[in-house]
């Protein structure tokens, strides 16, 4: 037990220091963990025991696994993909096939078998969702219409992801279709099962849970951990079985408590899956295999991104809005590191198979970090040879008649500002990059252009001389800087209102000679510190403009519900 206590102190201790350093040049901490896993392994320290003590290792690993895709399934709510639409989903659908079936081939002509190359082509097609949320997030671009629908593939991906770990052990164990078919309609039955019980079962008594914290988080390790069982038991993945027990649980108005509690211990076990990962580097390690790992490393880096961007081509959106959402998505995912480990467990992938994927990992992810962080630069160095990724990208803009003000973004707090204008009897042209916005807006009478303002040539065709304001609800720093650098050239009088996420965006806009700079989290603070000090203690008056809020809301959500 000392021993295991020993090697596993080194371990973290080693991690801890990597995902400082990493975190210090814009890494996350997956990469951490990896080049952890190889510098432990017996390329350089030799730190992972043999015997038992590597079992228990790998039992560890397989322990992080599941929670980590019980929390990826606590996310995967099936009535978000309501949200999602169609774009996603044929996007999601559409990349999946195209990047497995160029994988495959690349895979076959390199040598690989039919089999592993099937494996190796499954893992490229999925990209990472734990990387893409994080960057994502950091930068405030969650809630953008590129951040949204690179999310929305990412769930289609992860769906795709959790059948084929359904089905390939099926494949394994099943020597004819007939029973293949048995077992994938016994998986199937279990799965409704589940979800019946969590539907008619589980609500009260979670409910009744809750009243513990305690109490709900061995109640999320334990349902978590049972259901990983029963499905490995049952000849499935216990992966699956642990990815259902979040799905099963994700319609839970505690799905985000249950997922904050396990979160903690989800990321300590998670290291040492990295860690294993990186680990398993060693062997089978050669030159070769790090040709062919750089090979398809700028696939995905390049070939994936052109895919998506292509297949978002006909929904009609701008070359920019294309460009930021295909280019999240240029790495692999943690399901392909569980699948290719699958593969390798069940005897279908070599040692080099196993190694090749963990280096396409570590060089996509630290790639498409930097490519994430630095999308809009990329895009505007870019944008003139993505000419073709654009539906009619010269479309003439007509305008017959001045406006007082050009307000940019209808979604987000657009809309309010929108009604604030209409009453004042000012003229207004709106102006938003996502065509179902335009359709709504054309729909309801208002006058609107399609359009980005990162792109300078759509910039020079709109009416900037003669407009007094322009309002830009959009938070991206340099389409704002572009914008104002235009308006400076043809009319420095007018005013010019830009949008920050964050404080010191704000400032760094003020210093680009802006205005006014809207901070909603900093004017939401001001106004409710103003309502606190109006009211002070009077719950009445409180109810009384919480009512007035709650329907002013009910009338924003319904006029700006585009989806």
């Amino acid at each position: 037990m000392s021993e295991v206590l020993f090697y596993l102190s080194l371990v973290i201790i080693i991690a801890t220091a990597l995902t400082i350093l990493v975190r210090a040049i814009k890494q996350p901490p997956i990469i951490a963990y990896l080049l952890a896993g190889v510098l432990v392994g017996p390329l350089f320290l030799n730190l992972i025991p043999s015997g038992e003590l590597a079992e228990m290792f790998q039992l560890f690993a397989r322990i992080g696994v599941a929670f980590l895709l019980f929390i990826v399934g606590l996310s995967l709510d099936l009535r978000v993909l309501k949200e999602v639409g169609g774009v996603a989903s044929t996007a999601g659908i559409i990349e999946v096939i195209i990047t497995g079936s160029i994988g495959f081939i690349i895979s076959v002509n390199l040598g690989f078998s039919h089999v592993a190359s099937i494996y190796i082509a499954a893992a490229l097609a999925f990209s990472s969702t734990v990387v893409v949320v994080k960057i994502l997030s950091d930068k405030g671009e969650i809630d953008t219409l590129h951040g949204r629908i690179a999310l929305g593939i990412l769930i289609i991906e992860d769906i795709v992801a959790a059948l084929a770990l359904m089905i390939i052990p099926m494949l394994n164990s099943s020597k004819n279709i007939f029973s293949i078919f048995l077992n994938f309609g016994m998986g199937v039955g279990i799965i409704l099962l589940v979800f019946l019980l969590s539907k008619f079962l589980l609500r009260n008594f979670i409910s009744y849970l809750a009243k513990s914290q305690e109490t709900l988080f061995l109640f999320g390790i334990a349902w978590a951990l049972a259901l990983a069982t029963v499905f490995n038991s049952l000849g499935f993945s216990m992966e699956i079985g642990a990815l259902i027990a979040g799905m099963s649980l994700a319609s839970s108005k505690y799905h985000f408590e249950l997922g904050s509690k396990i979160r903690p211990l989800r990321d300590f076990f998670i290291v040492l899956f990295f860690v294993f990962f990186g680990s398993r580097l060693a062997a089978g390690l050669s030159w070769h295999t790090v040709s062919i790992a750089l090979l398809l490393s700028l696939f995905i880096l390049i070939g994936k991104p052109i895919i998506v961007i292509s297949v978002l081509r006909w929904f009609g959106y701008k070359k920019r809005t294309n460009f930021l959402a295909a280019s999240s998505l240029a790495q692999i995912s943690e399901f392909s590191l569980i699948l290719v480990l699958l593969g390798f467990t069940l005897g279908y992938l070599s040692q080099e198979a196993l190694s090749l994927i963990v280096l396409v990992a570590i060089f996509t992810i630290f790639a498409s970090s930097y490519s994430i962080y630095y999308s809009h630069w990329i895009f505007n160095r870019l944008s003139r040879f993505l000419v073709f990724f654009e539906r009619n990208p010269r479309e003439e803009i007509v305008i017959t008649k001045d406006y007082d003000i050009i307000l940019i973004g209808y979604h987000r707090m657009g809309y309010r500002l929108l009604e604030k204008i209409k009453k004042m009897r000012l003229k207004v042209l709106v102006i938003d990059y996502n065509p179902k916005v335009i359709s709504v807006l054309e729909n309801r009478k208002v006058d609107c252009i399609y359009g980005d303002i990162g792109d300078k040539e759509f910039l020079r065709e709109l009416p900037l001389k003669n407009i007094k304001m322009i309002i830009s609800t959009a938070p991206g720093f340099d389409a704002n800087v572009i914008l104002k650098g235009e308006l400076e050239t043809v009319n420095p009088q007018a005013i010019f209102v830009a949008t920050a996420e964050k404080p010191e965006e704000a400032v760094d806009l003020y210093k680009e000679k802006i205005d006014f700079v809207l901070v909603p989290h900093h004017l939401g603070g001001e106004y409710a510190a103003h309502i606190i000090e109006k009211f002070v203690l009077d719950k009445k008056k409180y109810r009384e403009i919480g009512k007035r809020h709650s329907k002013e809301l009910e009338e924003g959500k319904k006029k700006s519900n585009y989806k």
